[in-house]
């Protein structure tokens, strides 16, 4: 099932379908190409419509009505944009130049619609307000010949020549710039009310007489307008020369050129080849053409021989062939066996024998040559190689690419041409001949020249008395054209001067201008290349506002469609149009609508909305007039269910469906053709509004079947093929052999009941390629927010080829289809009309409102901004507000385009609360709700009471609180601890716990080493104040522990060794004092010094006695009388073995080394006294 459309619409740049195949490509063996809608406004010539297809045959003034048009209104993106989405055209007939049957008879009889559609297009493209004909106005050139006129000698010569102007023109002509006496030449008559030459040759005389530069003149009071200079010539097609050919002699393999040599004609005779019976010379990349001409043979071949070469002309007027006398070849071989199966061999020269050369250019010669081509013509390079193998011709550009859009290879690669050609085309190309033997280059550098061509044409300027106005004259070229002014024909310095006009190079200034100042003036700008001349008439007029179009029309048009509203109208000064839609008082400019300098009204897209009554209003100082236009709006014609592609067997009976949907105010027909051609309903066939069925099918029946419907104003057409099997074939197993594949891309989607949210979207399915649709995805995409990206919007059953979607407000939609069946997706159809559904306040408000700190003295407001389809609205905005939690402070607010907002100078985290609103232009969204958010966070201070407690010699437990201003949200803690032992530390440990955790047990590692703990606090930012504590010494064994660990210094060792060595000194220097016997002086350690009753020996010693029983100082009497030692923690005991510390016999000191008196005398009544060590260094000193 195919589905085509042709739809038009009275008021809409009406549409038809072009034809299905142009015989030129039936010809030529290309495939047909597919027919498109054609903008009506396409080309208009007088009772005769050319769509797009026939442009080539449309007269010079039509396509330059038609250029003109497209640069003030822009109608080339208009035809563009309705390019026709048919994917099935006629096929070629051999022979056949018939075009589309349907279409065919809608060119024989088109509607009503069609003409009224066209005039309303040529009102529009016209840009420059017109003067109404029965007003006073200077002359005008309407029609004219072209510059270069070549005219046929057997006819009569006609130069034409028009102008309109009030009062009605008069017309005389030079020619060679010379007054031309038409009264004096009996052959020469100019048509009533017309400029237009005529030269009759009936009654004898030469056409080549009359050739020559003609310039027409139409004059009236007011001025005087000039023609083109118009260069008459007369079509020449002379007789080929005589002469007699001998044979061509040429060695197998060499190169050959045969040259025609044409007799110049007027035009240029069309050139080609054929043999002398008249059959065409095949060609090929070997045997070629060149663009001058002559034939070409890259290598000769011995079945060159088999034809004669005759070079043929056609001359253009006489539509005569000129036959040269015919070439014949003589080919030299080594090889004179013509053996056909060589032909096609892969080493076909080796095979004959022919030597392998490298390539070598023909044509042009050399390595370099250079180009100079105009500025919009075409640009033909040629390069034609010889070679063996035959070369194979590329060709390149240097610097850049070839222009794609513009370049084409033409005779076997050997020709590049580029179409309207500009200056960035010019440079260096190359073409490139290679063949396995090498390769050769030749550069043809290009350079492009521009006769004049207008930038800015003076136009017709209309004023006011008193106004001012000004004539630009702008136009380029290369070389840069020279500008000169005229008025009525005569050089404006030699015109009577004028102070109200001022010459500023390429413009005339008019300063307030009076009826005297009326004239035509001409701007002539040329180069060495040609020139343009253009007349632009200066009218002063005081007319009030007038409309020009017949009142209160009709205008019926189609949904969804384009269309302008006409409004033509006249006034000097200048009016000001503006429309207005059912007497409302705003001016309808913008958005949909588009209003053009000419007061043209477009209506972008219609919508069912847009139906109603136009006013427009032409104002001036003078007055204002008004015409009103209606406007109806129908729906478009759609075939909803179409005809499916069937299979069936000989002699059953198929129905092909075909229902329709149209506007019911829309007449409508229904017609059925067969392969392109339309149906004859015979006896066996039944034809119903929505179907056609056909009884017992037979094999004639075979085809592709089209439903066509149509109104009035526009159609639809779907086309779906029948086949018929034989008996013993079944649909069944011819379509289970089918190869499955992904379905083709839906298409035709169209837009209708339209409404404020909703939409129904129908599409056409494609092709489902042997494997069922199971589902469509709708996507859309919107050109606001997110242009050119697509979103799914829905899915729908495989079975369904119309839904309705839901929309949001204030969206440009345009949706496209998807098909996906078991194997896989189809392409995306190609998008949709856009449909901008109308604005609404939004109903949502932005989602995933924040408020957090980026530093500690700020809040950030973050949030998800709204898409297109929530947005409901243009100029989307934000209103933010904030205020402190648990306050009473009012609200802050601040408007924002974006997604964020940063306050500034807050607190250090205290909470916010935050509300953000969507609004747009059409009002604010609802009241949102409130979120909690918080300024920056800081570093938190210290841990409360961090407690220590050591409930064994095993375990440590810590505990602690939270800080008293955590600064922001409590992360977790930080533990930091090291054992040690004096000042032997150990390794330091860290943990790290929740924010909720507030207690700790250590295990210790040893019963001896205390620990020191370190506890902080941690948020966002980082670490806060530390606390540190350590663990309480164990109990029982602080002393032991430092004695235990005193022993084991080195400096402590060091003094006991210190102390034992001088002891050991000590206890010598007793040792031998006692061993000399005599006394030696002994007292007690006193602090009191000796007097002078201190009992002496003569020699100075004291005598030791125990005289008066006295106990030794430093000693205790017990309470027996006797003497008892104090105990010391210093005496030498503590080191001893215990006992009393006394002297042995030898007098060696086995005691105290404190003084103590023995209970009993020792002999010879001496006292003996144990003495100190003190005591005893005091002696020796």
């Amino acid at each position: 099932m195919r589905r085509l459309a042709a739809r038009g619409a009275a008021g809409d740049v009406g549409e038809v379908a072009a034809p299905a195949a142009d015989s030129t490509d039936c010809a030529q063996g290309r495939s047909p190409r597919p027919p498109r809608l054609i903008d009506l406004c396409a080309i208009w010539d007088p009772g005769v419509f050319l769509p797009a297809a026939g442009w080539k045959r449309a007269s010079g003034t039509a396509r330059r009505r038609l250029n003109e048009a497209e640069a003030v209104s822009g109608l080339s993106s208009v035809r563009e944009a309705q390019v026709e989405r048919l994917e099935a055209a006629r096929p070629c007939r051999p022979g056949s130049r018939e075009r589309d049957p349907v279409l065919r008879m809608a060119r024989q009889q088109p509607p009503p619609w069609v003409h009224t559609a066209i005039l309303l297009c040529l009102l529009n493209l016209t840009g420059a307000i017109e003067i109404p004909m029965d007003l006073s106005q200077p002359p005008t050139i309407t029609k004219q010949s072209v510059k270069d006129h070549i005219v046929d000698p057997r006819d009569n010569i006609l130069i034409e020549c028009e102008a309109k102007g009030n009062p009605a023109p008069s017309f005389h002509w030079t020619r060679n710039s010379r007054f031309f006496n038409i009264a004096k030449d009996p052959r020469v008559s100019m048509r009533r009310r017309s400029g237009t030459l005529v030269i009759d040759f009936r009654s004898g005389g030469r056409p080549e007489e009359y050739e020559g530069e003609y310039q027409c003149f139409a004059r009236n009071k007011f001025g005087t307008a000039l023609s083109n200079r118009i260069r008459l010539q007369v079509s020449k097609s002379p007789l080929w020369p005589k002469e007699n050919l001998d044979p061509v002699v040429v060695q197998e393999g060499a190169p050959l050129m045969l040259q025609c040599n044409p007799p110049p004609g007027l035009p240029s005779p069309v050139i080609f080849w054929m043999s002398s019976s008249m059959e065409p010379i095949t060609q090929d990349k070997r045997v070629s053409q060149g663009h001058n001409g002559d034939l070409y043979f890259s290598n000769v071949m011995l079945q060159d021989m088999q034809t004669d070469y005759s070079c043929n002309a056609r001359f253009h007027f006489t539509h005569t062939i000129q036959q040269k006398n015919a070439f014949t070849l003589k080919v030299l071989t080594n090889n004179p066996y013509n053996d056909s199966s060589l032909r096609n061999h892969p080493d076909m020269y080796s095979a004959r024998g022919v030597a392998e050369r490298t390539p070598s250019f023909m044509y042009p010669q050399g390595t370099a040559s250079s180009q100079m081509v105009l500025r919009g013509m075409d640009l033909l390079l040629e390069c034609i190689a010889s070679g063996v193998p035959t070369p194979d011709i590329a060709w390149y550009k240097k610097g850049g690419d070839l222009p794609s859009d513009k370049a084409k290879f033409e005779n076997f690669n050997k020709a590049l041409r580029i179409t309207n050609v500009s200056e960035e085309d010019s440079g260096e190309y190359f073409c490139l001949a290679s063949n396995k033997m090498g390769s050769i280059r030749h550069t043809i550098s290009v350079r492009v020249k521009a006769a004049p061509y207008w930038l800015d044409e003076p136009k017709n300027l209309i004023l006011a008395p008193g106004e001012d106005g000004r004539l630009v004259c702008r136009a380029n070229g290369n070389p840069k054209p020279t500008v000169q002014w005229m008025v009525n024909g005569e050089p404006l310095q030699s015109a009577p001067p004028n102070p109200n006009r001022e010459v500023a190079g390429d413009t005339i200034i008019f300063r307030d201008t009076q009826i005297s100042s009326r004239a035509v003036y001409q701007c002539n700008t040329s180069n060495e290349h040609g020139y343009l001349l253009a007349n632009a008439f200066v009218s002063v007029l005081d007319v009030p506002p007038r409309m020009l179009s017949p009142r209160n029309q009709l205008i019926r048009v189609i949904l969804y469609n384009r269309t302008r509203l006409d409004c033509p109208f006249f006034g000097s000064p200048i009016p000001t149009l503006r429309w207005f839609k059912n007497g409302q008082g705003s001016n309808l400019d913008g958005g949909n609508y588009h209003v053009y300098e000419n007061g043209s009204l477009e209506i972008k897209m219609i919508r069912k909305e847009d139906q109603g009554i136009y006013t427009c209003v032409a104002t001036n100082i003078l007055g204002k007039a008004e015409n009103q236009v209606r406007l109806e709006v129908k729906d478009p014609t759609r075939i909803y269910r179409m005809p499916e592609d069937q299979v069936v067997k000989r002699g059953t009976t198929v129905q092909l469906e075909c229902r329709v949907k149209h506007d019911p105010s829309l007449k409508l027909a229904v017609s059925w053709l067969k392969d392109d051609e339309p149906l004859y309903i015979g006896n066996r066939m039944k034809k119903e509004d929505d179907s056609l069925t056909i009884f017992g099918v037979a094999e004639r029946d075979q085809g592709s079947y089209t439903c066509v419907a149509s109104t009035e104003l526009d159609q639809d057409l779907a086309k779906a093929s029948l086949t018929v099997l034989a008996d013993q074939a079944t649909p069944t197993n011819r379509l289970a052999a089918l190869p499955k594949g992904r379905p083709d891309r839906p298409r035709d989607l169209e837009l209708t009941d339209l409404a404020e949210r909703s939409v129904r979207l129908t599409w056409i399915p494609g092709d489902d390629n042997n494997s069922p649709i199971t589902d469509y995805v709708v996507q859309f995409e919107e050109d606001q927010f997110q242009p050119g990206v697509w979103h799914d919007h829905s899915k729908f059953p495989g079975s369904v080829n119309s839904a309705v979607l839901r929309l949001s407000p204030y969206v440009n939609y345009q949706f496209r289809v998807i098909a996906i069946n078991e194997v896989g997706s189809s392409h995306p159809s190609l998008p949709s009309e856009r449909y901008r559904t109308s604005g609404a306040p939004p109903e949502s408000n932005p989602a995933d409102v924040k408020g957090e700190g980026t530093r500690k003295n700020n809040m950030e407001i973050t949030w998800t901004p709204m898409n297109a389809t929530s947005a409901f609205g243009p100029n989307l905005r934000y209103i933010v507000k904030w205020r402190r939690r648990e306050t009473r402070e009012t609200w802050n607010n601040v408007t924002v385009w974006g997604s964020r907002y940063v306050v500034g100078q807050t607190p250090v985290y205290v909470p916010y609360e935050i509300r953000v609103q969507a609004e747009n232009d059409f009002g604010k969204g609802p009241e949102p709700d409130t979120v909690i958010g918080y300024s920056g966070e800081d570093l938190p201070s210290a841990p409360r009471r961090f407690r220590v407690r050591q409930p064994n010699l095993e375990t440590i437990n810590l505990e602690w609180d939270h800080p008293e201003h955590p600064n922001g949200i409590l992360i977790g803690y930080t533990l930091k601890y090291v054992a040690f032992n004096g000042t032997k530390l150990g390794k330091q440990i860290v943990e790290n716990f929740s924010p909720n955790q507030t207690k700790f047990t250590v295990q210790r590692a040893d019963p001896v080493s205390r620990y020191r703990f370190t506890l902080s606090a941690r948020t966002q930012v980082g670490s806060g104040e530390a606390v540190t504590e350590e663990s309480p010494a164990p109990p029982n064994e602080a002393y032991t522990n430092n004695q235990a660990d005193i022993a084991t210094q080195g400096w402590f060792i060091g003094l006991m060794c210190a102390i034992a060595l001088l002891v050991l000194i000590l206890l010598i220097v007793c040792f031998i004092k006692r061993s000399r016997g005599g006394k030696y002086p002994v007292r007690e350690k006193k602090d009191v010094p000796l007097g002078p009753e201190d009992p002496k020996e003569e020699d100075g010693s004291f005598d030791y006695s125990d005289e008066d029983n006295k106990p030794l100082q430093g000693s205790q009497t017990s309470l027996d009388g006797t003497i008892k030692q104090q105990e010391s923690d210093d005496s030498l005991v503590d080191y001893g073995e215990g006992g009393e510390g006394q002297f042995n016999e030898d007098g060696s000191f086995i005691g105290q080394y404190t003084v103590k008196k023995d209970k009993e005398e020792t002999e010879g009544n001496e006292s003996s006294e144990a003495t100190s060590p003190v005591n005893a260094i005091y002696s020796l000193a």
